[in-house]
């Protein structure tokens, strides 16, 4: 029996990874010895190149500036609006010192150019005079480009040496600002800002008013809605580099928030003809000033104020505070014969006078030791006839008949002496003397206008309670679709009565022909109140011209007051200076808001005649 045995065993070859481990064990050590050669060069032989640039970059927090909410009038027109712009401001600190980075980049590019290794003393006394010569340079043309005088910016750095920042220029043009920016100048500062624009200008200049350099109000809607306008600023998360200049956003911390728009009552297209014709009106009588306000009779929305002399808000160098003030609403004057229509309406109302009264004028009327005068001796006048004529005498004898108490209740009633409140900052008050102060003669140059004193928005808002047929109005400057605090004064009656009186005032034979507007019929009074000269009494030669009327007079649509203030170029009463501005005024108005003629137009004839 064989016996077998294997004598040979099957090879399995070993893997051997030693080589690749050797391997990659050097690679890995090489990197880590790498790396703490960096971490030593970083730590060790870098350390202040690394903190320079540390202090080169730095986060801050920025304010994110708002946008003032625009102004505009009723049909959207834009009166006020915020445009971006940049300011500029200047750290004397840094712009006195050599800009260490510039100035090592000018010293490599130099090298780079002579082939050199090293810079001796005197090729780097070369490039610092060079960069000086430079710098010098870029502030110059910086100067021109903001229109700064030649050397500005040196006297600042001599004056404020050791300040950190001081403005050159506010509110400069974005594409002005980069061309500064592209100087390059170390020390020079942007701050981005709104500048508002006017775009109507001196138009509704008194109405609007404006800002200072940091967009906050300081007249007129501006002031008076300051809260409502301006934003809210919010901040942002930046880093800057070693200019101050802002390289990257990091985050928004609180996102601004917008002013909110005004929309006025003003209609932009009357205000324009107002202004227009207000300003022709000055001009051709050689007057002191001029204001005009037109009201919807409707609803006491303020649809045009307008004064002269104006003012342009966009550049306001030089201006002095008397073309800026708003006469319509902040100054007074006595209303002279505007307000008879109230005195009669007010005895109507009270009884104290019958609709066919008849009152004897005979051109004088004693009072005590006093005299009432008329310009003409007019005899005997109906109520009609006291209105058209503007009898002194005989509206004194009206007011003698009523009550001192009803009498002043009346005016007060109709606004006199209080402010109209339109929300218009510094608003006029006016004056009323209290009735227990009244002795007749008082009573008596009350009823023609002496005593007391007004704005021309006040009389304007009195004489909606004639052209709302009783119904006194609230006056506003913002948009609104009705008065809920609307009052009455006057008995609808009475008002339609007095205003059917009014309407021969413009007659051919009354005192306001010129007030006449074609196709329409118009109620009206004028004014020729000579100024006053305080306790000396009054001034000669010296007058308001005033014309306060509503149209169309059978449904009224418009009430509008002018004054002109000392015309001297000869004419002086309110019929011959004041009534024609209402009357160009009126027209175009009318016209505007589509108001249906309600009387035969005799435009085309006289202009058929003409030809």
């Amino acid at each position: 029996m064989l016996d077998f045995r294997l004598k040979s065993k099957t090879r399995i070859p070993n893997s051997d990874f030693s080589g690749r481990r050797r391997f990659l064990v050097t690679i890995m050590l090489g990197c880590m010895m790498l790396l703490v050669g960096r971490a030593i060069d970083l730590q060790v032989f870098e350390t202040a190149f690394l903190k320079d640039q540390g202090d080169d970059r730095q986060v801050d927090e920025v304010p994110i500036p708002a946008y003032r909410g625009m102004i505009k009038d009723r049909n959207g027109a834009p009166l006020a609006v915020s445009a971006p712009v940049e300011s500029i401001a200047i750290n004397p600190k840094e712009l006195l010192a050599d800009d260490k980075n510039r100035l090592k980049q000018m010293e490599k590019d130099f090298r780079s150019q002579q082939h050199l290794e090293k810079l001796s003393a005197n090729d780097k006394a070369v490039v610092l005079d060079y960069y000086r010569k430079e710098k010098a340079l870029a502030i110059s043309q910086m100067e021109k480009l903001l229109g700064l005088p030649s050397a500005k910016v040196d006297a600042l750095l001599k004056e404020e040496p050791l300040r950190s920042f001081v403005y050159i220029a506010r509110r400069v043009d974005p594409g002005q600002g980069d061309q500064i920016k592209d100087l390059k100048l170390a020390g020079v500062y942007f701050e981005r800002e709104f500048k508002r624009f006017y775009p109507a200008g001196g138009v509704s200049a008194h109405i609007v008013g404006f800002t200072d350099v940091d967009e906050v109000g300081q007249g007129g809607l501006e002031l008076g809605y300051e809260k409502v306008l301006k934003g809210i600023p919010g901040s942002k998360r930046v880093i800057r580099d070693g200019q101050r200049q802002i390289i990257a956003d990091v985050e928004n911390v609180k996102a601004p928030v917008t002013g909110k728009n005004l929309e006025l009552s003003i209609d932009q297209r009357i205000q324009y003809l107002a202004y227009k014709e207000l300003q022709l009106a000055v001009n051709a009588n050689s007057a002191k000033s001029g204001t005009l306000v037109v009201l919807d009779a409707k609803n006491g929305e303020i649809l045009a104020v307008a004064n002269q002399p104006s003012f342009n808000p966009n550049t306001r160098k030089n201006l002095k505070e008397y073309f800026y003030r708003n006469r319509a609403m902040t100054e007074v004057f006595e209303p002279g014969s505007t307000v008879k229509p109230f005195v009669v309406a007010a005895a109507l109302d009270g009884g104290y006078v019958k609709p066919n009264d008849q009152f004897e004028t005979q051109g004088v009327f004693h009072i005590g030791h006093h005299t009432v005068k008329d310009v003409h001796n007019y005899g005997t006048l109906d109520l009609t006839h006291v209105l058209k004529k503007s009898s002194n005498i005989a509206v004194s004898q009206m007011a003698l008949k009523m009550p001192p108490k009803y009498f002043w209740n009346v005016y007060h009633q109709l606004g006199f002496g209080v402010s109209a409140d339109s929300g218009f900052p510094g608003e006029a008050n006016g004056s009323l003397l209290d009735y227990h102060r009244w002795h007749d003669f008082e009573r008596a140059t009350m009823s023609f206008g002496y005593g007391l004193s007004s704005s021309a928005l006040q009389l304007a808002r009195a004489y909606t309670a004639l052209a709302d047929d009783g119904m006194l109005h609230s006056v506003s400057l913002l948009k609104r679709d009705e008065d809920i605090d609307e009052k009455r004064v006057f008995s609808t009656k009475t008002a339609r009565r007095v205003r059917a009186m009014m309407e021969h005032v413009i007659m051919k034979d009354g005192t306001a022909y010129e007030a006449r507007v074609d196709g329409y019929s118009v109620a009206g009074k004028t004014g020729t109140v000579k100024k006053s000269a305080g306790r000396g009494g009054y001034v000669d030669k010296k007058y308001f011209s005033v014309f306060a009327g509503i149209a169309p007079a059978k449904d009224p649509r418009l009430v509008m007051v002018v004054m002109i203030d000392e015309p001297s170029a000869g004419q002086y009463y309110g019929g011959l200076v004041s009534a024609p501005v209402f009357s160009k005024v009126m027209t175009g108005a009318l016209r505007i808001l589509d108001v249906a003629p309600d009387q035969e137009e005799t435009m085309p004839v006289l202009l058929t005649q003409a030809h």
